[in-house]
């Protein structure tokens, strides 16, 4: 047998080898621990756990801005006239949205209801912008729908949304917001900042897409916009829209506006406008549409301003209610103009004057007093200058003022042309007659305060005189009969007034004016009703604007409880009679 050869020996590693290797992974364990420690511990290290704090807060942390309520708009019984509603915005950052698949961008388009081009068209537009908005004003579901998509660079914020539950009623009085919520027309926009909220601020954590995953803290609460509360009692306001749009649609009208006060506070109880609009889709609505015209439009106020004319002649002292006239033979001539009553009503007192709304009767009045003490008047009961109401675009009038005024002037403007008015100021005019002569300040919101200081601009007795000629036109022999309510005593005048044209005053063109007060006796309401350029056959104030005043007034009776005459005549009858007994026994 050969040699068993013999086996040698492995070399094995080397100690010192070993060691520098366990020394070395030591090291690297020790150096992360320390790079560990440095970044989290440490606070003053450079890059150290606040820089990294820092900057995970500026990927995570975001301060949003918490949408304010709008106040409220009520009527005088706190029914609501405008209120906003919580909405839901989607917007997108097109920077990150562009990244978004063809197919994810489809299915967004489709969701929002557009066209993928129109999209893309889009968010070409808006390619170096971080904020794009989708869709605004949207219902919660309705985002929400959107939102799950989980398309990348989509997001949702909370607004509000103005609803106006009395629709086309009120709508021009109201006024609307635009879609950010800041009021644009009406008292929307007169008392935008009393309206308006202070949006508050927060802090929340937001995962990568964008999406809100904690609420942090409020840096600041939202402070809720301030309701508003006006003097308008919708109950009238309704009544009065429905009897004025009945009216414009009968009598073939462009238009038409009322306006009811209070007569002894001056609040504006009711103001209707026609045509009307829908506040709530203003999709195709004309401007027109939106036009408060009981305020902004001007009138020539036509024989409405009669008995203010036969005011003056009272106060002159040379006139009393019985004080004879003679208006034959039915037209009297001044230079450049004859002017024509209907028939030769002959020798009438003043009185007559007003019930038959001569022409001739109140021409040779004006003839007979001095020009500027009418002027005078009619400012003093509120003519020719704003009634202070506040609403964006009130109209002054014109009234105007001559160092001389030529005889067609005196007497055009005694019958009520030459000067212009609104709904309102003759309302007002007609409710300082109501109150005995006594001026109150008009005021379209609630104050709470309690009636308001009046001003005596007409010695009593002179004012009472003058209701007592309104209230002849109201009756058989008046003009202004169609306005009678059952039961009430009713004092009013009626308008017949020319439009004007480009070339004068058009001969088949009117405006139908009725202003009056009720009861006269112990009156609660002054009203003015305009219906503007009637079509049809009936163009007289009597004819078209009284039966307004008439219905609507009967309606408004009834909803403020004012007994009719014969019964309040009934219960101060009993009064007596039990003061009476109580006396004997």
């Amino acid at each position: 047998m050969g040699a068993v050869k013999k086996q040698q020996p492995q070399p094995g590693i080397a100690r010192w080898r070993f060691a520098l290797v366990a020394v070395l992974l030591c090291l690297l364990a020790l150096a992360l621990v320390l790079h560990l420690a440095r970044l989290q511990v440490v606070p003053e290290a450079e890059r150290g756990y606040r820089f990294l704090q820092d900057q995970g807060r500026q990927r995570t942390i975001r301060t949003e801005e918490i949408a304010a309520y709008r106040g409220a708009i009520l009527d005088r019984n706190g029914e609501l006239l405008a209120v906003s509603t919580p909405v839901h915005s989607l917007w997108a950052n097109p920077q990150v949205l562009r990244e978004a698949s063809a197919e994810e961008l489809r299915r967004l388009a489709r969701s929002l209801g557009a066209k993928p081009a129109s999209l893309a068209k889009r968010l070409e537009k808006y390619r170096n912008k971080e904020f794009m908005y989708l869709r605004r004003h949207l219902a919660p579901e309705e985002a929400n729908d959107v939102l799950a998509l989980d398309v990348a660079g989509v997001y949702s914020k909370k607004e509000y949304r103005r609803f106006y539950p009395a629709g086309e009623v009120v709508a021009q009085l109201v006024g609307f917001t635009n879609i950010d919520d800041r009021g644009q027309e009406g008292l929307e926009l007169a008392y935008n900042d009393w309206l308006t909220g202070e949006p508050g601020r927060q802090q929340v954590v937001k995962d990568l897409k964008g999406r809100v995953v904690r609420d942090l803290a409020t840096q600041r609460e939202a402070r809720p916009g301030r309701d508003l509360r006006l003097s308008i009692d919708m109950r009238l306001q309704y009544l009065a829209y429905r009897e004025l749009k009945r009216a414009v649609t009968e009598n073939g009208a462009a238009s038409g506006f009322m306006a009811i006060l209070d007569t002894r506070s001056g609040d504006v109880l009711a103001m209707a406008n026609q045509p009307s609009f829908n506040p709530n889709d203003r999709a195709g609505v004309k401007s027109a549409a939106m036009r408060n015209r009981a305020l902004i439009d001007q009138f020539e106020p036509g024989s409405t301003v009669k008995p203010i004319t036969a005011l003056a002649a009272l106060e002159s002292g040379r006139y009393q209610p019985h004080t004879k006239i003679d208006t034959s033979p039915g037209y009297i001539r001044l230079p450049g103009k004859t002017l024509v009553d209907p028939v030769n009503y002959g020798e009438i007192d003043l009185t007559r004057v007003i019930t038959k709304s001569s022409q001739v009767g109140i021409t040779k009045i004006a003839m007979d007093l001095e020009p500027n003490s009418l002027r005078e008047l009619f400012y003093r009961l509120g003519l020719g200058e704003a009634v202070g109401s506040g609403f964006p675009g009130e109209a002054a009038g014109v009234l105007p003022s001559r160092s001389r005024w030529h005889p067609i002037e005196r007497a055009n403007f005694a019958f009520g042309y030459g000067l212009t008015v609104n709904a309102v100021q003759l309302a007002q005019a007609y409710s300082v007659l109501a109150n005995a002569g006594l001026k109150r300040p008009v005021s379209l919101v609630l104050s709470g305060a309690g009636e308001s200081t009046p001003e005596r601009v007409v010695e009593e007795p002179l004012a009472r005189e003058v209701t007592a000629m309104l209230e002849t036109v109201i009756g058989a022999e008046g003009t202004g009969k169609r306005a009678a309510v059952d039961g009430y005593r009713v004092a009013g005048k009626t308008g017949t007034v020319h439009k004007v044209g480009s070339d004068g005053y058009v001969d088949n063109r009117y405006r139908s004016v009725f202003a009056g007060f009720i009861p006269a006796d112990q009156p609660r309401l002054a009203a003015v009703v305009v219906i503007d350029d009637p079509s049809h056959a009936k163009y007289y104030g009597g004819e078209v604007a009284a039966p307004v005043f008439g219905k609507v007034m009967a309606g408004a009776m009834r909803l403020l409880q004012v007994p009719p005459e014969e019964i309040e005549s009934a219960e101060r009858q009993l009064a007596v009679q039990l003061s009476e007994r109580g006396n004997k026994s």
